[in-house]
């Protein structure tokens, strides 16, 4: 009897990481649910995975509202009979003056960065404390670690999805639920000013980089959790 296809759902997947991601466990045999807002990028990128062997699912929506959450993730559950991995990937940023930004700002930061994360990770639970297994996955940065002038919004999200994530961790740990965070450096991605591809970005770390980094920390055996892992490109200071 074959055995059944791991289940993976990533927030944040129609482009940049999330997306490589994808790519990535598509051609390893997973399942796939897709999260995104872009519905014609979400389309081509199952298109590209159903080339690949299997048809996903994908769903457009705010990640930060929760009766969209809750219903991808029964969906998700119930086609593929389970969940095993949640990639909360999906992540936003405005940088600058504290005194530039507007409360509508804190919001949109907060709600994709932090509720997205929480929202996800909450609706995932009750099926994988029933399988007594998963893993949950937050993609957050080395800023949930260190904050820069420009950047009190975006490194404050940043430190309380850290927060939230390493309590989540403590808390399931005896359910069989693995949960660890991913601390990334410069990733040439469409974050920047400059687009994703630009010369500046050369010795960044790649989105496939990443992709490779989450897919090592997915691949360990049933007793193993990393718990964290910071990347960054050889030409960044930390």
């Amino acid at each position: 009897m074959s055995q059944k296809p791991p289940v993976a759902i990533i927030t944040g997947a129609s482009k940049g990481i999330g997306k490589a991601l994808a790519l990535l466990l598509a051609e390893h045999n997973f399942q796939l649910s897709l999260i995104a807002r872009s519905k014609g990028e979400l389309k081509d990128l199952s298109e590209a995975i159903a080339e690949i062997g299997h048809r996903p699912l994908y769903f457009v929506g705010d990640v930060a509202d929760e009766s969209f959450v809750n219903y991808a993730v029964e969906k998700t559950a119930h086609t593929f009979q389970g969940i095993d991995f949640l990639i909360n990937n999906a992540g936003s940023g405005v940088f600058g003056p504290t005194e530039s930004y507007t409360v509508e700002n804190w919001d949109q930061i907060y709600n994709t960065n932090v509720k997205g994360t929480f929202l996800f990770s909450k609706a995932v639970l009750a099926t994988m404390k029933t399988a007594k297994k998963g893993h949950i996955i937050s993609i957050a940065s080395d800023v949930a670690k260190r904050v820069f002038d420009g950047g009190s919004l975006y490194c404050s999200s940043k430190y309380a999805q850290h927060a939230f994530t390493e309590a989540l961790r403590k808390e399931v740990r005896k359910d069989g639920i693995k949960v660890s965070t991913v601390y990334s450096g410069l990733v040439d991605t469409m974050f920047h000013p400059e687009p994703q591809g630009d010369s500046s970005h050369h010795a960044w770390l790649t989105c496939e980089n990443m992709a490779d980094s989450i897919y090592f920390i997915m691949n360990q055996p049933p007793h193993v959790v990393i718990d964290e892992l910071m990347v960054h490109p050889l030409s960044q200071e930390y």
